[in-house]
């Protein structure tokens, strides 16, 4: 082969190669999972879910005690009729379902017989409401008082630290021995900023007197939750208040001759002696507004968290166990929560130890009510302990 020729072929493979190497790539496609958050009433993005016709809507209800327990349970299953009276969807519940895999097995019973929307309204089904979910991912979930979303899965709670504040003022103005119990029942940080919004309350209208803290370590123990409450009254306490799910506390109350501040419902007609108020929830306002969005074809996973304002929560009316005055003073905090006058968790604020945890001009974050894990100045007790 002659040299020119081969000079021709290099320059020819040269010229080839370099054409190679300037083609274009095409980019890899991104893709970008639907956002979540964790603001108040905030939607997560469209998650591309269908809607259902009204008809077609079956909701099951799971509940970690019964629907007629007088207290957190029955709140749901009166929010559960709710919706069946403003929508006309059909609904089901099943009760007395353990935080264990017995509520994963309950969800998938609830989907063979034909539910297309789940609520669960305990916080440790949370990890159960998920695998389901991921297996079912047409189906619809609102896991209450939950901090874990997913596509298809909404976490859903009232303000409830407000209505606390409020009854607090009414525990602080009927204390004649400045010792107030507090029957609570998981250490987790719904329940300690409970305590604390509470106590708050009780100090503002009373800076001498302190809240004590007996853990049962359940929600659902109506024996275990009366005679925590027995155990704080022999301790001198003469006003009780409570975070678990049933009257047991304020039946024990009325038999010690205290006063009581219920939760969830109102029931003055377990200890008419005793009761003072309750801070409630009204569930039925995030169940009709969920469901008709899943109607609309609007649904969009999300954190719901509201307040006095919407309507989410509310302090049941005082009885006339109460001290004078309490009215006014419960009306004038009610009113600057509401305006956004008062923020309970506003700064300075101190631990039970003595440290400060929220400088003056300071407000708590929605995050760190959501990790909360000290007692504010007045509780006696620690987390857990």
């Amino acid at each position: 082969m002659s040299k020119k020729i081969l000079a021709v072929l290099l320059a020819t493979a040269l010229f080839a190669a370099l054409c190679i190497g300037c083609t274009p790539k095409t980019p890899a496609p991104t893709t970008t999972a639907p956002a979540t958050t964790g603001t108040t009433g905030t939607e997560a993005g469209d998650t591309g879910m269908k809607a259902i016709p009204k008809d077609q809507i079956q909701v099951g209800f799971v509940y970690i005690g019964s629907a007629t327990d007088g207290g957190y349970s029955q709140a749901h299953d009166t929010g559960r009729k709710e919706l069946e009276e403003k929508l006309g969807v059909k609904t089901q519940y099943v009760e007395n379902v353990p935080e264990n895999a017995d509520c994963e097995k309950a969800i998938r019973d609830l989907i063979d017989q034909g539910c297309n929307v789940i609520y669960a309204n305990s916080f440790n089904y949370g990890d159960y409401v998920l695998n389901v979910a991921k297996d079912h991912p047409e189906v619809y979930f609102g896991h209450a008082t939950g901090l874990k979303m997913a596509d298809n899965v909404s976490v859903y709670m009232g303000r409830i630290e407000e209505p606390r504040y409020l009854s607090g003022i009414a525990a602080g103005l009927r204390t004649k021995s400045n010792k107030i119990g507090y029957v609570a029942a998981m250490p987790i940080a719904e329940v300690v900023r409970g305590i604390n919004a509470f106590t708050l309350g009780v100090r503002s209208v009373n800076p001498d007197a302190t809240v004590e803290v007996v853990w049962i370590n359940t929600w659902y123990d109506p024996t275990l939750e009366k005679s925590a409450a027995v155990e704080l009254l022999n301790r001198g306490c003469d006003v009780i208040a409570q975070h678990c799910d049933t009257t047991g506390p304020q039946i024990a109350a009325q038999e010690k001759g205290a006063y009581a501040v219920g939760y969830n419902s109102p029931t003055k007609d377990a200890a008419p002696k005793a009761y003072l108020t309750a801070p409630l929830f009204h569930w039925g306002a995030f169940y009709v507004d969920d469901v008709q969005k899943i109607i609309d074809g609007t649904w969009t996973s999300r954190d719901y968290w509201e307040g006095l304002k919407s309507g989410m929560v509310s302090l049941d009316d005082l009885s006339e166990n109460c001290a004078d005055g309490t009215a006014d003073k419960v009306k004038e905090a009610q009113d600057k929560i509401v305006s956004g006058e008062l923020s309970i968790f506003a700064g300075p604020l101190k631990d039970n130890e003595g440290n400060e945890k929220v400088p003056a001009g300071k407000t708590m974050t929605d995050e760190e009510l959501k990790s909360c894990d000290w007692f504010v100045e007045g509780v006696i007790g620690k987390v857990g302990q």
